[in-house]
């Protein structure tokens, strides 16, 4: 156990904790929940198992054999039964032989059938278990059965499911077996009255959300054994990051050239110092050790390319850089690490490309101390939208118009598109206000202009502080009919100088465009836009009835960039203007 505490620093605590629950009397049913650093916790958690399969009888009594189940993964019953029980004894089907899974000897019984045969499936693998460490599995459960060089007196069974929140969207009837699997197994042997009466089984579900969000209703199942993950501190990331790079140290040879390494033993304590000022930039963003051990490795290789530059076939391999050039390294990329943040977290571009669009100059520290900082700072033009302008560039005119369609129809309300894109009989002709003549005594026109503008502004004033610009809302949804009329109105308004008609066809105005917007064409376009990811389909697969709702996944960047290809005058179109 001593090793899994090493690898997981800030783990200790939860370690001791469980491992003392699963090496004596566990609980049927845990809950583990962490928010911060799932994956991390993930890791803690198959280390602790590993090393308590391996504990001695004179230790624990019971041999504890574990399986871990990916929700993800086994999205169907069967998917999941097969998986437990291969894990459990170890077993892992082989393409060449026909991809079987794991049978008694007595024959050949599937056990992903049903619950029921699942618990079948449980007791012939503690039966095929017990015979392995050495426990007969004799008709006296009295341990008048065992041998005389068996170790250990139980077999225990521990079965982790991961992402639990998955497992109720796609396998909401397995939840409440599940949790109260200890039980249907103990009933079960005591209906079939045979060796063992017992069976050690605890089920310990892994996520990120609370037990409160996943619990089945009317309290079908009961209640776990609660184990909150506490947030890493910076302490416990920092020495994460350091024995993540004493691991990748020892891997490489020590021998090897500094300057094509950046990971050689030597540089440790200048990793050290870089650690923590990495740590002091992100942490307030984000807690994820794997998250940072990714930026890390982004800039790591630029922080020290530098110092390696500077080296000679006479400098020491053990030399240690001095304060003065930490320091100065420090200054120089820390606005870099908050643009590595900033482009690496949404995975906007990936660690490699990015540190070869960063690559400090050769001759960095050599620089005056004021033009070393400006030279690192380089726009940056993320992979995303390189794709997205270059995917784009390429579109017919048609896909273009409908995703500009789109944009403004998951942009304005609703409401907004009479006044945004319908059009009148004679556009220049407008109704004239009436003015009437106030009466003696009463207000001026004066006053009451200052009264309706005051009043005006006021409401503005209290209206702009509650309503919330719709780009910082995001996308909204919007029906198939809505985009195909807007549709028609761009093409009418920007597209009639591009046709080539013959005007004798056409009788009335707009009847080339209605015929346009109803092609077919504009239909597969939308379905391939659709596949493009440019557009979400967001209506319900079942759903029959009404048009399909749509939602547009494009950004304000390129919906501009489209509208000055197509000579659109976007902000004139949006409700609420940029």
């Amino acid at each position: 156990m001593v090793d899994a505490l090493r690898a997981f620093p800030g783990y200790d605590h939860f370690s001791y904790e469980l491992g003392t629950l699963l090496s004596t009397h566990p609980p049927p049913f845990i809950y583990i929940q962490d928010t911060e650093a799932f994956t991390i916790t993930l890791g803690a958690i198959d280390a602790l198992l590993r090393d308590l399969a391996k504990i001695s009888p004179s230790e624990c009594p019971s041999k504890l054999h574990y399986a871990r189940v990916d929700s993800v993964a086994c999205f169907t019953s069967r998917l999941f039964y097969e998986s437990v029980i291969n894990s459990l004894v170890g077993w892992e089907p082989d393409w060449e032989d026909g991809c079987e899974n794991w049978a008694a000897a007595e024959g050949d019984v599937r056990w992903n059938e049903n619950l029921d045969s699942f618990l079948h499936g449980l007791r012939a693998v503690h039966h095929h278990l017990c015979r392995k460490n050495g426990v007969s599995a004799g008709s006296s459960p009295k341990g008048k059965g065992k041998q005389i060089d068996s170790g250990y007196d139980n077999v225990r069974f521990v079965i982790v499911v991961e992402h639990v929140e998955r497992l109720k969207e796609t396998l909401p009837e397995l939840l409440v077996p599940l949790t109260r699997l200890a039980e249907l197994v103990r009933m079960f042997l005591a209906l079939l009255d045979c060796f063992p009466a017992r069976l050690d089984v605890c089920v310990v579900f892994v996520s990120q959300v609370g037990w409160q969000d996943i619990r089945p209703p009317l309290g079908a199942s009961p209640d776990p054994y609660y184990i909150d993950i506490r947030s890493p501190s910076k302490e416990n990331v920092v020495q994460s990051l350091i024995s993540n790079f004493a691991a990748l140290s020892s891997a490489s040879s020590s021998t090897s050239d500094i300057r094509t390494n950046p990971y050689h033993p030597s540089l440790t304590s200048l990793y050290e110092h870089f650690a923590t000022v990495l740590c002091d930039v992100c942490f307030s963003f984000i807690h994820d050790p794997q998250e940072l051990h990714y930026i890390a490795a982004a800039r790591w290789p630029g922080f020290c390319k530098p110092l390696i530059d500077q080296m000679d076939d006479d400098t020491p391999l053990n030399s240690t850089p001095s304060e003065d050039v930490r320091m100065r390294l420090s200054k120089l990329f820390n606005p870099t690490i908050t643009a590595a943040l900033h482009a690496l977290l949404p995975r906007l571009m990936n660690a490699t490309d990015w540190a070869l669009a960063n690559e400090p100059p050769a001759d960095l520290l050599s620089m005056s101390r004021g033009g070393g900082s400006t030279t690192l700072v380089r726009p940056q033009t993320t992979q995303a939208g390189h794709h997205d302008q270059a995917g784009i560039a390429g579109l017919p005119r048609m896909a273009k118009f409908i995703l500009l369609a789109s944009f403004l129809a998951s942009t304005n309300p609703p409401k907004s598109d009479i006044r945004m894109f319908g059009r009148g009989l004679d556009e220049k002709k407008r109704k004239r206000r009436v003015m009437k003549k106030a009466g003696k005594g009463g207000p001026s026109k004066v006053s009451k202009c200052l009264f309706f503008v005051f009043a005006f502004s006021l409401s503005n004033l209290v209206l702009d502080s509650d309503i919330v610009s719709q780009r910082l809302l995001g996308p909204t949804t919007f029906a198939l009919d809505r985009m195909i009329a807007i549709l028609g109105a761009l093409l009418e308004e920007n597209d009639v100088e591009s046709r080539v008609i013959s005007y004798g066809t056409f009788n009335f105005a707009g009847e080339y465009t209605d015929m346009e917007i109803g092609r077919v064409g504009v239909f597969s376009s939308v379905v391939e836009l659709t596949s493009m990811r440019l557009l979400h389909w967001t209506s319900p697969a079942d759903r029959l009835d009404g048009p399909p709702q749509f939602k547009c996944a494009i950004s304000y960047e390129t919906a501009l960039l489209l509208a000055k290809q197509l000579n659109v005058a976007l902000n004139d179109l949006l409700w609420d203007p940029v």
